[in-house]
């Protein structure tokens, strides 16, 4: 059964300019499969219906809203804790919400080309480091006079 919010009621003598912020946060998330370029996936609260969400969108962020889909991701319980319960992760919703014609969303690319290169050559280098430490670690110690490393004097 879907819980109904119950907005604070205007009265007469309360102060005329007031702001209800709804009491819902949406999450944009990335697809995990190709979507096409006019729908946007967000994750919602359970308790939250597919007019919510157009209102939502449509009031506080002004954007056209053409058509709203939602379903329920129902999690696994698979896990058990150190008493060897079952441990659920909690359900949720999860809303694609399609633009109106010729709108089209591009999921923000968050990583520039400058930073991915950077990124890349870190890595290298810290394989270049990491065998030249192993082929010092692997040298036969002068010391002491050809024996190896495993026997022990």
């Amino acid at each position: 059964m879907a819980r109904r919010l119950i907005y604070p009621l205007y009265q007469i003598g309360n102060p005329q300019l007031r702001i209800f912020r709804p009491p819902f946060s949406l999450t944009l998330v990335r697809p995990g499969k190709e979507q096409p370029q006019d729908t946007v996936q967000f994750r919602i609260p359970m308790e939250m219906t597919k007019c919510d969400v157009r209102n939502y969108l449509e009031k506080i962020y002004n954007v056209p809203v053409g058509a709203v889909r939602t379903r329920i991701q129902y999690c696994t319980n698979k896990k058990r804790n150190h008493l060897n319960q079952k441990v659920k992760r909690p359900d949720y919703k999860v809303a694609y919400v399609q633009l109106v014609q010729q709108q089209t969303f591009e999921f923000p690319d968050i990583f520039t080309e400058k930073d991915v290169k950077s990124a890349e050559g870190s890595v290298e280098e810290m394989q270049e480091k990491f065998m030249e430490d192993e082929k010092q670690r692997q040298k036969p110690d002068l010391r002491r006079g050809g024996v190896t490393e495993w026997f022990g004097l």
